[in-house]
């Protein structure tokens, strides 16, 4: 199937397909004569694989390394477990970053409540960042 079908049937965007072939994650597809990439049926599979993934917080380089696994001939299902169970704990340092920025956005958005031009300097660009 060509780009643009395999796109539609896969509820993604040509781009992306380019960037997942280049990226690695979806193997190169064969071209035609006139120089049309041409994708087995199977991709869609690959595709939605890769949506899986990412749903589930796998970044694409990790999503790579199950796919190369599968690719290789063996089930990436430990690999797979391994990278589910590190997941939560990085969720809580994203977590505890996002509470730390939400607190300091709120201590700059108070201290930015009653803006006074003519305490900020000429050295600086704004007193509140």
């Amino acid at each position: 199937m060509r780009i643009g079908e395999l796109a539609e049937a896969a509820g993604t965007t040509a781009k992306t397909l380019r960037f997942y072939e280049e990226q690695g994650l979806l193997p190169p597809a064969v071209r035609t004569p006139s120089g049309y990439r041409d994708y087995a049926p199977d991709a869609i599979a690959r595709i939605d694989f890769v949506h899986r993934g990412q749903a589930a917080g796998l970044s694409l380089a990790q999503i790579r390394q199950i796919l190369d696994i599968r690719d290789g001939g063996h089930a990436p299902c430990e690999h797979v477990r391994d990278l589910l169970d590190a997941r939560p704990a990085e969720i809580e340092q994203q977590i505890a970053g996002l509470t730390a920025l939400h607190a300091t956005l709120a201590d700059l958005r108070r201290d930015a409540a009653h803006p006074d031009p003519d305490t900020c300097g000429a050295d600086r660009v704004c007193r509140y960042l």
